[in-house]
């Protein structure tokens, strides 16, 4: 595998019981994390790590997610007539004109596996990666994509990110057996979705980041509904490492479970803290507010 990764996949079909009733209208996906929402985070480490094809793989009431990025002309109208260009700028520059959006309806709720498959008439065979906006992770100075990218032309091999995770939550993750290869990064030898604490082969769970080959495709046609009755990704992942190595990398920087209200609420707190524009009066009132 030598092409370029070009394309990613946000799979945002997802109904986010999880946060109800805030999504009973409004996508989880467009939450918003200080002054951008979840999906924008998103698309921005994508765009960072030089991807110019983001495709949507969407549900019913998720209109809100192509409108975001499309062109707004009363929107920037209005800010124009009031000579609000700081605005103006942000609005117009959501995404940079190099970089194009495709939309795809999944039209029934099978599972990862299922949303990714759905990408292939705009994947092609091609490389891409696979982002789920649930988790935001601030890479800091270089996104967690743009690290994987770096890894996957390294090892001309497929890059799962991982983090350690607590024992006993091993059944809320993909979990994957590996032996290292260099620092952060080892070679997977088997991966299991959601085991139990007695039988997971680590504490290395999966988190929303791949970068995948585009024979996963042909793997994903194929592959059985597993955990809860759903086509999963790491069931395809798994038949994939028969064929090739697939190589799990332990990222730079801090994950938040945007799934989640507390990782949520985290996420919101450490992100205000450092935004230019209120870090500085949020942490005085935070200290204020804890004294």
């Amino acid at each position: 595998m030598t092409n370029r990764v070009r394309k990613a996949v946000f799979p945002v079909a997802g109904l986010g019981t999880r946060f109800l009733p805030a999504t009973k209208a409004n996508p989880k996906e467009m939450l918003p994390v200080v002054d951008k929402p979840l999906i924008q985070y998103a698309a921005e480490e994508a765009v960072e790590a030089g991807i110019e094809e983001l495709i949507f793989i969407t549900g019913r009431a998720k209109r809100a997610i192509p409108d975001h990025f499309d062109k707004a002309y009363e929107l920037e109208a209005e800010l124009e007539k009031a000579n609000k260009q700081k605005m103006l700028d942000i609005v117009r520059n959501i995404l940079p004109p190099r970089v194009s959006c495709i939309y795809i309806r999944q039209s029934e709720p099978l599972g990862l596996g299922h949303a990714v498959l759905c990408a292939r008439p705009a994947v092609g065979n091609e490389p891409f990666a696979v982002i789920l906006a649930d988790d935001l992770i601030d890479g800091g100075s270089r996104g967690c994509l743009k690290q994987m990218v770096a890894q996957f032309e390294h090892y001309n091999s497929g890059v799962i990110a991982v983090q350690p995770v607590p024992a006993q939550d091993t059944d809320k993750y993909g979990i994957v057996e590996v032996k290292p290869i260099d620092a952060g990064v080892s070679k997977i030898l088997s991966i299991v979705e959601k085991p139990k604490p007695d039988v997971a082969p680590s504490n290395l769970g999966v988190v929303g980041r791949y970068v995948l080959p585009g024979e996963i495709m042909s793997i994903l046609e194929t592959t059985q509904r597993g955990a809860g009755n759903e086509i999963q990704l790491t069931d395809a992942i798994a038949t994939l490492l028969e064929r090739q190595q697939v190589v799990a990398y332990e990222f730079d920087g801090t994950r938040y479970d945007c799934g989640s209200k507390l990782g949520y609420l985290q996420a919101t707190v450490d992100l205000a803290l450092k935004h230019e524009e209120v870090g500085s009066d949020f942490e005085a009132w935070l200290r204020a507010r804890l004294a």
